[in-house]
């Protein structure tokens, strides 16, 4: 709708499915009692529009019982989703390997499988085919195929604005413009919307993870390479070219000086000096959990380092939650009262600090809920496979 414009018929038809089909995933059975009540549209207005649903198969009615409260005691109209009318596509495309997961219409996973990709330098065609290969599998696994997929979402290392195209003022950034959207589109029909992976992972943080309902929150993913994102006042922040949340900055900050992550650290601190790593990072965590003083040396480095990281976001963001995430979460609960305990040395607006319960799951789950976005705002434009 243009600013100062009327809504039409059409846009509110639109705006009245998504309302509804966000109730109804969250939700069992819902009556139009319900409805009413969870998305402020008249009687009028929530019978048309689930019975608009029900016509093009988003939704299924289901015996009539009675509706409590009713004074007439009429029966009640009970609407339900249908969870496997379509399926989504999330996928974590990172340097060496990609994960893509299957789910459906109420975000529960149904399908996974990983690839690895032979090196970083392996041609677009090749990396296209491997993400191909990876989706193929986890559609196999969920027992439909690529005809059932409504929406895809890809999360990618590198900035992408609003309109999915990735940032390519960095030769490492340019390696994810492959043209996966034409290839995928070309070949099953797909729509597939494109995102940076941090972005993705405050998505996911806040729908499944420890920020559940925070409309100020920052995840930053730690393992190799720092990378946040931001959600402000419940609203993704992508900046103009889709680099809101990169860490580069870090180079300029007292104590910190790169954006390397705690995964990388961990193996670097803990060698020998002028040797390379000979140990991963959860072994570093495990040898100071053990009481091993080179180990706890390193945490108590990382554990500054971060909270330099950390203040350096709460300056600038504000947020009510910062959230370390990535495959490193799993052990970097350690840190945390390190860091909580530095914090108010560096910055006079302190957040709550936690460690992400969704582990290297983190970007696929965010990956899911963005292309469920897609669908629910789309629903009336879609058409779901024959035979849901």
């Amino acid at each position: 709708m243009k600013a100062g414009g009327a809504a039409t018929p059409q846009m509110m038809r639109r705006v009245n499915a998504h309302a509804a089909l966000a109730f109804l995933r969250t939700t069992g059975v819902a009556t139009g009692t319900d409805l009413m009540a969870a998305t402020g549209l008249t009687r009028a207005s929530v019978i048309a529009v689930c019975e608009d649903l029900l016509r093009r198969g988003w939704i299924s009615e289901l015996d009539s019982g009675r509706e409590t409260g009713s004074l007439k005691g009429r029966p009640a109209r009970r609407f339900e989703l249908n969870p496997r009318a379509g399926f989504v596509v999330g996928i974590d495309i990172g340097a060496a390997t990609t994960t893509a997961v299957v789910a459906d219409l109420r975000g529960t996973i149904v399908g996974k499988a990983s690839r690895s990709f032979r090196s970083a330098e392996i041609p677009a065609r090749e990396r296209i085919e491997v993400v191909n290969q990876a989706c193929g599998e986890a559609l196999a696994e969920a027992g439909t195929g690529p005809a059932a997929v409504l929406a895809v979402t890809a999360g990618l290392a590198a900035p992408v604005d609003r309109d999915g195209n990735v940032l390519l003022t960095k030769q490492f950034w340019r390696k994810f413009d492959v043209g996966l959207r034409t290839a995928l589109a070309e070949r099953h029909g797909w729509r597939v919307l494109l995102e940076n992976d941090a972005n993705l992972a405050a998505l996911g943080e806040r729908w499944r993870g420890s920020g559940v309902g925070v409309n100020d929150l920052v995840v930053i993913l730690a393992s190799e390479r720092m990378g946040a994102g931001i959600i402000e006042s419940g609203r993704l922040l992508h900046g103009h070219s889709g680099a809101a949340g990169e860490m580069g900055y870090l180079d300029m900050i007292e104590g910190v000086g790169s954006a390397d992550g705690i995964a990388y650290l961990a193996r670097e601190w803990f060698a020998r000096p002028g040797e390379p790593p000979t140990v991963e990072a959860r072994e570093v965590f495990a040898a100071a959990a053990a009481g091993d003083p080179a180990a706890v040396l390193v945490m108590d480095r990382l554990a500054e380092r971060v909270a330099r990281v950390i203040a350096s976001v709460a300056i600038m963001a504000n947020p009510e939650q910062v959230v370390l995430g990535g495959a490193v979460a799993d052990s970097a609960g350690v840190l945390l009262p390190g860091i909580m305990e530095r914090l108010p040395r560096f910055t006079a607006t302190v957040p709550r600090v936690t460690a992400s319960p969704l582990g290297d799951s983190i970007v696929t789950v965010g990956a899911v809920r963005h292309a469920l976005d897609y669908v629910e705002a789309h629903a009336l434009d879609l058409e779901l496979p024959a035979g849901t």
